[in-house]
């Protein structure tokens, strides 16, 4: 089996707590998932299974969308409300206050990665660092912050859905929204509804997903590796050009036919003539050529 699963990670499961499960479900070992979501929370897993978790890189690094409730007037060292509190705070700011300050997070903005965060400093994770009570300088990286929607706000609470880049953490932003209205703030909850093109709304849970195994209708919802693709250009060979796509040899411009100069300036899926998916190719301006970068094949 190759593909992937839209999978809804369920509170109290780890991302990795849902590979395992699904390799006992599946009776498959390879497979590898698109970006860790904290226990907590839940929402949008993509799971890579077979050939597919050679696509597990490049789902990572796509935008993702989240809903997220801050409860403001209050500080922990997780930055979420499963951690320890640390100091609390009179909230006093007013609805418009809260809008006018979330508005100032939205753009290219920098955020310190938590201590509760799976980064490796020194060849350990800083969740280890955390729960041994040592505390490392981390360097503010930069994210990209594309909306923020107000959903509802009944103050303390301030629902919110943010559309952002990877690497963007939520808890942070709750934290940091808190200090800027000088009340502080945690996140309440999260749930990630879009991650690299997969929508919440088409999400199965690992209950639904194993009845699907018995029933035979698996095949149903394990999506074909190139529809996670969808957003990079394609092209098809020709087919006397097939025999060295088949050995992820260099295809010359006369092997190729494309209906977009989009493949011409980056990465492109690479058909066969008759349609099979291949793999990834990368257009070599200097050569004229493109040349192979992940064969599924």
């Amino acid at each position: 089996m190759d593909g992937i699963i839209n999978v809804y990670k369920e509170k109290g499961y780890t991302s990795f707590d849902v590979v395992a499960k699904l390799r006992g479900i599946l009776k498959i070992r390879k497979i590898g998932h698109t970006g860790t979501l904290d226990p907590d929370a839940e929402g949008v897993l993509p799971v890579c299974i077979g050939k597919a978790t050679r696509v597990c890189d490049l789902l990572t690094d796509k935008d993702k969308s989240y809903r997220a409730v801050i409860r403001l007037g209050v500080t922990t060292d997780t930055l979420d409300m499963t951690g320890k509190v640390l100091k609390t705070g009179e909230v006093n700011c007013s609805v418009d206050e809260v809008r006018n300050v979330l508005d100032k997070f939205t753009g290219k903005i920098y955020q310190t990665p938590p201590m509760y965060s799976a980064i490796k400093i020194g060849g350990e994770r800083l969740y280890d660092l955390a729960r041994k009570g040592i505390e490392v300088e981390r360097k503010p990286r930069e994210v990209m912050i594309y909306s923020i929607e107000i959903l509802d706000i009944i103050l303390p609470l301030v629902t919110i859905q943010v559309d952002c880049s990877k690497g963007t953490y939520i808890r942070t932003l709750c934290n940091d929204v808190g200090e800027a209205l000088s009340c502080g703030g945690a996140m309440e909850s999260l749930v990630r509804t879009q991650a690299s093109g997969f929508e919440i709304k088409d999400a199965y849970t690992l209950e639904e997903i194993e009845k699907k195994r018995d029933d035979g209708t698996l095949d149903k919802i394990v999506l074909p590796i190139d529809e996670a693709l969808l957003d990079y250009p394609s092209f098809f060979c020709v087919p006397e050009a097939d025999r060295f796509l088949k050995n992820g040899n260099r295809l010359t411009l006369t092997e190729v036919i494309s209906e977009t100069d989009s493949c011409f300036s980056g990465q492109s899926r690479a058909y066969f003539s008759d349609g099979t998916f291949a793999g990834i190719y990368e257009y070599v301006e200097d050569d004229r050529e493109f040349k192979a970068v992940k064969l599924f094949i």
